[in-house]
């Protein structure tokens, strides 16, 4: 209603200007189109115009806001793996003191360079999976230090990997979960993990046999495995593969990342 209203006062008022400058102009219809048909196509237009304006304004401001929470949610995601992780460790180093074991002075130097690798590398960037590589391997060897050959654990580990880069700490939870489930009144426990980077893939697997009688059921079970699936989700959308099987004596994950 107003813009036709705009339309009809803008086409009187160049009337008045023309028959002001031209007493016997004619308002025929040819002169009306050409009078009010310029004001309501240049009225279109502009609407048109804005309304696109306004659209891409919107899908920047949506696009910022949702990267925005991206990187609120990776922080948080990214600051649960260290006390969960520490935890872990620190229980491990605990039970080493009661037994005075002369494992405890070794662990701890593991673990200062675990503690280094999290706290003094950048906070924002991806690692190079050489690091993360070594990263893994240290816990691990943490672990056997622990443990000892009462666990038959398997390491395989391409260092083929040129310059690719991965999201920090990724791997550690599902190192995690397999020493977390596959220890402790199990017959024969073993855990094997591999890691390789193929055709710009990274493929990860990790399996132990576990005991479903001493499964943990703390409120917090499953807590590392649920945040490297949302990060997962956040940071690769569309270039993950994870497959996770279980047929109640084995737990099998198999982790695939397009690092292109």
């Amino acid at each position: 209603m107003v813009l036709g209203a705009i339309v009809v006062i803008s086409g009187y008022a160049k009337l008045f200007i023309l028959r002001w400058t031209d007493p016997t102009f004619p308002l025929n219809s040819f002169n009306s189109r050409i009078i009010f048909f310029p004001t309501a196509a240049f009225l279109i237009v502009s609407i048109i115009y804005r309304f696109i304006i306004d659209r891409v304004q919107f899908e920047k401001l949506e696009k910022e806001r949702k990267a925005e929470r991206l990187i609120s949610e990776l922080k948080f995601l990214r600051s649960q793996v260290s006390p969960h992780f520490l935890f872990n460790m620190m229980t491990n180093m605990v039970s080493l003191a009661r037994q005075n074991s002369a494992l405890l002075e070794p662990s701890l130097i593991k673990l200062s360079d675990l503690l280094r690798y999290m706290l003094y590398e950048p906070g924002e960037e991806k690692f190079p999976v050489s690091k993360e590589a070594d990263y893994l391997k240290n816990y691990i060897e943490l672990q056997q230090l622990r443990f000892g050959e009462g666990v038959n654990i398997q390491l395989d580990i391409n260092d083929n990997f040129d310059d690719f880069s991965i999201e920090p700490m990724l791997l550690l939870p599902f190192a995690e979960n397999a020493f977390k489930h596959g220890i402790g009144l199990v017959k024969d426990p073993f855990i094997r993990i591999s890691l390789r980077v193929q055709d710009r893939n990274l493929v990860f697997n990790a399996s132990n046999n576990y005991n479903k009688k001493n499964l943990s059921k703390d409120k917090n079970s499953g807590i590392g495995l649920a945040n490297v699936r949302n990060r997962l989700q956040l940071l690769y959308p569309e270039k993950f593969r994870l497959a996770i099987q279980d047929n109640g004596e084995i737990y099998c994950v198999e982790l695939n990342i397009n690092l292109s």
